[in-house]
């Protein structure tokens, strides 16, 4: 089983335009509302590829009863765990004529040490019966600084994927995460080396397994302390990229549960459906056009970074 963390969950709010203008007047069809963060959205994909999956998050206030609703209606198993204040909100504009989006992210509201505490005890209770714990998503200002690694000592020795930024990137990496999904600029923030390739190498010397390094359009890399790989299209693809990491997680941690471990394997499953979630128009979902995208894919050994 895939267990999904979620630190910091969201109501997710999408709204597709025309063409965004800043400080213009927009129309738009009703927009979209689903519990997202990125561990939901990881969730979301796993499940639907048929991978078996629990994912477990907090939920508070208003916000927090709409992402349970939403929950329950996708049938995604999940587990949630109350905290006082309100889950917070993100909103993303969708430009069709550009193909990109403009996301707004609410910071989020720290938990008290009590909740935290119960989102521990839940993650040891249900990793017991897990192979994959994924922990992803934004923490929220003010939370302890050995979250992350109190969460990976819960999950009992079982393979850990974090994507996250910040310090707690670092603190992934110590911990001994197996696979790291951080971006360029997450890389090079987290460990202040200005070449991505470099700091990525930095987190593997520092404990990590596998660093799935995204490059955006350039396709995705994966660094180890053994070799370099790059995946990547023949031609980037325009749509929505908000979900496309998650996608890519969602990848690696369904081969692992599967016992496969190979990385280049993993590499080209995470790249394919990476983009595959670009094509669709919200997070938490990957076209089926996935298998054709793997067998496009151009993977170099080692990569041009």
């Amino acid at each position: 089983m895939i267990l999904t963390v979620t630190p910091n969950p969201a109501l997710d709010l999408t709204w597709v335009v025309d063409r965004l203008e800043i400080g213009g007047s927009h129309r738009a069809d009703t927009g979209a509302a689903r519990a997202g963060g990125k561990g939901l959205n990881v969730a979301r994909v796993a499940h639907a590829q048929g991978a078996p999956v629990l994912a477990l998050t907090t939920a508070g206030g208003r916000t927090g009863d709409e992402l349970r609703t939403d929950l329950e209606a996708s049938g995604v198993p999940h587990r949630l765990i109350p905290v006082d204040a309100p889950t917070r909100r993100s909103a993303a504009w969708v430009d069709r004529t550009l193909g990109d989006s403009t996301i707004v992210n609410e910071r989020g509201v720290n938990p008290s040490p009590a909740e935290w505490a119960a989102v521990i005890a839940a993650v040891r209770e249900e990793a017991a019966a897990a192979s994959v714990l994924i922990i992803a998503g934004s923490l929220p200002p003010g939370a302890p600084a050995d979250l992350l690694p109190a969460l990976i000592a819960a999950a009992d020795g079982i393979d850990v994927i974090v994507d996250t930024s910040g310090p707690g990137l670092l603190a992934a990496a110590d911990a001994g995460a197996a696979v790291l999904k951080p971006n360029r600029v997450e890389v090079v923030e987290a460990t202040g080396i200005v070449d991505p390739a470099e700091g990525a190498r930095e987190l593997v010397r520092r404990g990590a397994g596998v660093v799935l390094l995204s490059l955006g359009s350039d396709g995705l890399c994966a660094v180890t302390s053994t070799g370099e790989w790059r995946a990547r299209l023949p031609a980037p693809l325009a749509g929505n990229p908000t979900g496309a990491g998650d996608a890519a997680v969602a990848a690696a941690a369904c081969l692992l549960d599967a016992g496969i471990r190979d990385t280049e394997v993993i590499l080209r499953r995470a790249a394919a459906w990476s983009a595959a979630a670009v094509l669709m128009p919200l997070a938490g979902e990957i076209s089926p056009r996935w298998r054709d995208l793997e067998r496009s894919l151009i993977v170099e050994k080692p990569p041009a970074v």
